[in-house]
């Protein structure tokens, strides 16, 4: 579907968490699952897309990451310990285990294996990127986390590390918002992995709900660290994701020969989308690359899902301006839906409110 010479665009915790927060949306479900490059694809539409990061966002936080897993990660255990683990030895030192391996695969297995020794052993480690599996809609996506701490018990902490500042103890609670819906995505991949080291006949371990989120401390490059409990998060995700339609049957509803790739003609590659259904919201702006190919189409259908879901969700079966316009005016809906009743009552209320501010303005002198 992404075409036979294209290379297939992993899914990763940010993609997954959207995923999930958006899981109507069958047209995402299906390119993530294809593998399909969307910013390369919004371009070859005509809607470039304005969604990532930038270059010099990219690198300055590599080099704040860099930063706080110096010395074995140090800094790291130390902020692990005081904020999630206060009652447990002072992490002196720890094990940082080799997870290379050839391909994803490889380096999936080698961290399960790197955990399973890591409990075995005791003590503290850290797991510097490891890499995670999780079955979404019959696609494995393979998640790579910023680093994932073993305990002295034997219990597992999600480690992410952001960029964006901790002033004075406090982050961006939007930026914050997004990096445990993120963190949520690993947590389940580890619980998953857990699952499997259990199947033995041992325990199997215990992987924590709060995670430590680690930003830069006020305007310096220390680290400063948060737990941050994504006990809620992980249950929305999780229910979002099994609510998923699985991607064979997605695939099945499409016209035989669809193709994604971006080489092709634009006539041929707007078809191709189009064949997908999709559920544009405003929140798509800042989570998917075709958001704005997506917004001018549900413009063009005067669509009522662009103007936000908690809207949608109160117009009931109005699906377009026009018809939410008609029933206001009384020139169409039922006057028992509620959601007509509603909007001809505010129509109400608005000419009421116009009336008297008309007859309250005082002439110009």
């Amino acid at each position: 579907m992404r075409g036979p010479d294209v290379p297939a665009k992993a899914l990763d915790a940010r993609a997954l968490a959207a995923l999930a927060a958006n899981p109507g949306c069958r047209r995402r479900a299906i390119l993530d699952g294809a593998g399909v490059d969307k910013a390369a694809l919004a371009s070859a539409l005509g809607s470039p897309s304005g969604f990532g990061q930038s270059q010099f966002a990219l690198t300055r936080g590599n080099a704040f990451e860099a930063r706080v897993k110096a010395d074995g990660g140090a800094d790291l255990l130390q902020l692990v310990h005081s904020r999630l683990d206060a009652g447990a030895e002072p992490p002196a030192s720890a094990a940082v285990p080799d997870l290379s391996a050839p391909g994803p695969e490889g380096r999936t297995a080698r961290t399960a294996l790197a955990l399973r020794e890591a409990v075995a052993a005791g003590g503290w480690t850290l797991l510097d990127h490891p890499m995670l599996a999780l079955d979404v809609a019959g696609s494995l996506a393979f998640l790579e986390p910023d680093a994932v701490v073993v305990h002295p018990d034997g219990s597992w902490t999600v480690v992410e590390i952001k960029s964006f500042p901790m002033l004075d103890g406090s982050a961006d609670p939007a930026k914050v918002g997004a990096a445990a819906r993120q963190a949520a995505v690993y947590v389940l991949a580890l619980e998953a992995v857990a699952a499997r080291l259990g199947q033995d006949g041992t325990p199997a371990p215990r992987v924590r709900q709060r995670v430590l989120l680690v930003c830069p401390k006020d305007f310096s490059n220390l680290p400063a660290g948060s737990a941050v409990d994504v006990r809620k998060q992980r249950a929305v995700t999780a229910r979002q994701l099994a609510r998923l339609t699985r991607i064979e049957e997605i695939a099945d509803a499409l016209p035989e020969g669809t193709c994604f790739a971006p080489d092709r003609p634009a006539e041929e590659l707007t078809a191709a989308v189009e064949a997908v259904p999709a559920v544009y919201a405003p929140e798509c702006l800042s989570a998917c690359e075709l958001a704005f190919h997506c917004r001018e189409r549900s413009r063009a259908a005067d669509a009522v899902t662009r103007l936000g879901r908690p809207l949608r969700a109160e117009l009931g079966g109005l699906a377009t301006v026009a018809d939410v316009l008609a029933a206001a005016r009384g020139e169409s809906g039922d006057p028992d839906d509620p959601a007509v009743a509603a909007l001809r009552r505010a129509a109400a209320l608005r000419a009421e409110a116009l009336a008297a501010a008309g007859r309250e303005v005082a002439p110009c002198r």
